[in-house]
């Protein structure tokens, strides 16, 4: 059974249609990525997943259930870490058990039992200010993974952080998301990011605010195994998926 499906999503802003029509599918364990230019609705869709806002139109469902316009069934990661400055790392990765009501000292336990599978080991009682921008990152994708084991919305999660830093993010993320067996919805607008991290990349193209509503135009499936993403742009096969990408863009 498919983890998350977007059904016939329709989003309109002030007689504006936006979104027209979208429909998404994520199998579990799968990694999907919706790629397209700034501006086109790929955050609106996002919101509409998370359950931040209702669609005019279609449904979400996860592992079969109606989830819309429910906020608080998925883990939602921002561009920006968004860690509070005045709690420690282990404390802001621990937050989300402790506001489901799992006792402090135990969430703490808990979280720190990940600390070294998310690369975090010897900051737990560091504060946010100390850390680079990628062990922040490292830190919120663990709090979003304890907030929801089942499935991640990732809103550009390495668009902030220098290339070297970024290139090392995606090789860490797909080894913790093989690991687990995670499932993710990844938006990006950096055709490389989406190649090196997705299964499946689904095309988004419109320009909502000229009259032209932003639907999925195709979708691009990844073969390459995770273990040799690494090595991936290096090679003639992610020329061809970047050229299909590049005309299913326009």
């Amino acid at each position: 059974m498919a983890q998350l499906e977007v059904r016939g999503v329709t989003v309109a802003f002030g007689g504006m249609t936006v979104l027209d029509d979208v429909s998404v599918t994520v199998e579990a364990g799968r990694i999907a990525c919706l790629l397209g230019p700034s501006g086109c609705g790929k955050t609106t869709l996002f919101h509409v997943v998370a359950g931040l806002s209702v669609p005019d139109a279609g449904q979400v469902l996860l592992d079969g259930r109606d989830i819309t316009g429910e906020p608080g069934q998925l883990a939602y990661m921002l561009q920006k870490d968004l860690l509070l400055p005045e709690k420690t790392i282990v404390d802001n990765v621990s937050l989300p058990l402790v506001l489901r009501g799992v006792p402090r000292a135990q969430a703490r336990e808990r979280a720190l039992e990940l600390f070294g599978t998310f690369g975090l080991e010897g900051t737990a009682e560091r504060w946010p200010a100390e850390l680079s921008g990628g062990m922040r990152q490292r830190a919120a994708l663990l709090r979003s993974y304890l907030f929801s084991q089942e499935f991640m919305l990732l809103d550009e999660p390495f668009s902030a952080l220098d290339a070297f830093t970024k290139a090392d993010m995606h090789t860490w993320f797909l080894d913790v998301a093989e690991r687990f067996g995670t499932t993710a919805l990844v938006v990006t607008h950096d055709i490389d990011e989406a190649l090196e991290l997705a299964d499946e990349i689904h095309v988004m193209r419109g320009a909502p605010q000229a009259g032209r509503p932003t639907r999925i135009v195709g979708t691009e499936r990844i073969d390459c195994p995770r273990a040799e993403r690494a090595g991936f742009p290096l090679t003639p096969e992610f020329l061809v998926h970047k050229r299909r990408v590049l005309e299913l863009l326009g």
